[in-house]
């Protein structure tokens, strides 16, 4: 099965399905998204990954303890360097999907192939965070001062380039050639999305197309090729792999948005970085588009300067901040978010009910609610 290069996120409301090979178009705004009132997010109840998190610790511990073998090297700076970022991997959200997924697939029993293939997207996520914090030049990761501050930004891509490598290897040991197809085409997407954003910074004449087209591809694809190879690697049938790739696709596009939410309404505690750092990288995420299409006329100097411009103060970013929160932007945010959690869910009506499919209904509130 073909699949969208670059971006593939359906209208919120619908799941993706299907891959023709051609561009599909990008998720659009909801209609229900007003870009100049302020809006208040309806309550919703809280997710919760812990769920997931126990019916999975079993097959978790064997990709852990695969994840820990192979990133050792002779050379002594490689596991060193990656233990650094993999041992503050938290829930690690996106093996984790994978599992699920070939458990939620009806998967039984040992499952080689699922566990080589979430240990490939541990180290496929923990090589872009490496590359990631090096263009953005980030000082925290994961809680964590950022890798390529304590050994220097080569040694920290050329780590990324080592695990990038240890992630292919494991799919072909795995022998589906369909998964690594999968995720090898996930690899070139996420830079693909990295590149286009990189291109747009400092840029509000960004259109919401592009932006979700944006989080698409350099979010979304990895939770869902995770989640589409769990269900390959465990041998499930048409429908249900759509589905669940359907379903990763969809959380990813909530995960991401809930982030851009918190990067100005959250603490750093949250999201395992320091608030902020998209305004100070000139990144124009929705909360920024929202809140300056709220305050056009009124505050078209401040985003000129700071965003278009770049030419920003110490204090610029709690400026930037009273107007995202003020004007409603995070709040509309997370209620597109909310709207892609509900599609999240919506696929997983393709699969028998379980214990499984329960918990993966309380990772897509999660993916919001955590932000909320």
């Amino acid at each position: 099965m073909d699949r969208s290069p670059l971006c593939a996120a359906s209208p919120p409301g619908k799941a993706v399905t299907g891959y023709s090979g051609a561009i599909l178009p990008c998720a659009a705004l909801p209609k229900s998204i007003s870009l100049d009132a302020v809006t208040v997010a309806e309550p919703r109840a809280k997710g919760n990954v812990e769920p997931l998190v126990r019916l999975a610790a079993p097959d978790m511990a064997t990709v852990d303890a695969l994840i820990l073998a192979r990133m050792q090297s002779q050379v002594p700076v490689i596991p060193l360097l990656a233990e650094h970022l993999i041992a503050a991997g938290g829930k690690r959200l996106r093996p984790l999907l994978t599992i699920a997924a070939a458990r939620a697939a009806g998967a039984t029993g040992d499952i080689p192939a699922p566990v080589n293939l979430a240990a490939a997207v541990e180290f496929i996520h923990t090589a872009t965070l490496l590359h990631d914090d090096v263009v953005d030049s980030s000082n925290l990761r994961r809680g964590k001062v950022a890798a390529h501050l304590i050994w220097g930004a080569p040694s920290s891509v050329l780590v990324g380039d080592f695990l990038f490598a240890r992630a292919f290897e494991l799919m072909v040991e795995t022998g589906r050639m369909r998964a690594l197809g999968i995720l090898a085409r996930a690899s070139s997407v996420i830079a693909e999305g990295e590149v286009l954003q990189l291109t747009r910074a400092h840029d509000l004449n960004l259109d919401r197309e592009t932006y979700l087209r944006i989080i698409s591809a350099k979010t979304a694809e990895l939770f869902a090729a995770a989640a589409e190879a769990g269900a390959v690697g465990a041998g499930a049938d048409e429908p249900t792999v759509v589905a669940l790739r359907d379903y990763g696709l969809n959380v990813g596009l909530a995960f991401q948005l809930a982030d851009d939410a918190l990067d100005y309404g959250g603490a750093s505690e949250v999201l395992g970085k320091n608030t902020g750092d998209d305004f100070r990288e000139g990144k124009v995420t929705m909360p920024l588009l929202l809140a300056a299409a709220r305050t056009r006329g009124r505050e078209d100097a401040f985003w000129e300067r700071t965003i278009n411009k770049g030419e920003r103060t110490e204090d610029d970013f709690r400026r930037a901040r009273e107007l995202v929160i003020g004007s409603g932007a995070v709040s509309a945010t997370l209620d597109i978010a909310w709207e892609y959690a509900d599609a999240a869910k919506a696929a997983l009506r393709a699969l028998p009910a379980s214990d499984w499919r329960e918990a993966l209904e309380q990772l897509a509130d999660f993916a919001v609610s955590r932000a909320a």
